[in-house]
């Protein structure tokens, strides 16, 4: 009989030790540490399901011009890339499921991998699998797929530091799916979460805060509670406040930082802009006014797959 002995011992190194090696070099711990590879999907022949009579039951605000539509994605994907982001494209998507664009919602991504989302709406449900096979072909792991009756959307976790994240509760994200991924996070590390109750006219926790930098967030007065604004002054946070209503909820700070107080955003939102450059941050605009159409901005179409830890 074979006697284990001490070459049989095992390996007792953490997962993230190990996780260039098995899987590939992947990692995020916030929304600002510099961007160097994402997630996102060109939109394909379900776009053309998007029409005048069916745009509401697919959850668009209004029917879309399908050319416009692809040239305005494509314009974003070029300026990811001269800024030194390598973009990734979802394989095997649905041909039924026009929303896929947006595929920040889809999952989030971790320092040792993605959790994968469970979308609320039947309209959306099943473009998670997709976005599941392609991060696994690329060598990402999937740590958590959210069951059950768990419900979740991957831009109601926003990562602050390595170790301090928002968690949001709202019509996309209930509390079943939230106690799941919480449970994932403290796995992962995090010590402090701060439960976030979305408004009822958002359904994500970027429908109202931002961040430019570390410790730097853009808030709207309008959506954000008293409690999480003292929260964060209280962590030292520096707050700018985007006033104009208007501006936020047409998705005017639904940016994508690249770098450290500067952003990708989409054109259109001049006192946005002129806000974030009175602060120091540097803005690239982007024409997205078709694609703002489905209710989802830059930072919807954009899941991270690496960025520097800060």
């Amino acid at each position: 009989m074979r006697v284990q002995g001490d070459r049989w011992l095992p390996d007792e190194r953490a997962f993230a030790e190990d996780m260039r090696e098995v899987w590939g070099d992947f990692y995020c711990d916030s929304e600002v540490g510099r961007l160097t590879a994402v997630l996102m999907h060109r939109p394909g022949p379900e776009l053309e399901l998007v029409t005048a009579e069916t745009y509401g039951d697919l959850l668009f605000d209004a029917p879309v011009d399908c050319g416009r539509f692809r040239a305005q994605f494509d314009a974003l994907v070029e300026t990811y890339r001269s800024t030194g982001v390598e973009v990734h494209f979802v394989s095997g998507q649905r041909p039924d499921r026009p929303n896929a664009v947006y595929v920040r919602d889809l999952y989030t991504m971790t320092p040792e991998g993605a959790i994968l989302a469970r979308p609320a709406t039947r309209q959306r449900r099943g473009e998670e699998r997709a976005v599941a096979q392609t991060l696994a072909a690329l060598g990402v792991p999937i740590l958590k797929t959210v069951n059950g009756r768990g419900t979740y959307e991957g831009s109601n976790v926003m990562w602050l530091d390595r170790t301090t994240c928002l968690l949001g509760t709202s019509s996309r994200t209930n509390g079943e799916g939230a106690d799941q991924v919480e449970r994932e996070l403290r796995t992962l590390g995090v010590q402090e979460i701060a439960r976030v109750a979305v408004p009822y006219g958002q359904i994500h926790v970027d429908g109202f805060i931002s961040m430019v930098d570390v410790r730097t967030a853009v808030i709207s007065p309008w959506l954000i509670t008293w409690d999480l604004r003292r929260w964060l002054l209280d962590r030292g946070f520096q707050l700018i406040v985007a006033e104009n209503l208007d501006e936020v909820g047409r998705l005017g700070t639904n940016f994508v930082c690249v770098e450290p107080r500067k952003v990708v955003m989409a054109a259109g939102f001049p006192e946005t802009k002129e806000l974030l450059e009175r602060s120091g941050v540097e803005a690239i605009e982007v024409e997205i006014g078709e694609i703002l159409r489905g209710g989802g901005g830059v930072h919807c179409m954009t899941g991270f797959l690496r960025r520097a830890p800060v």
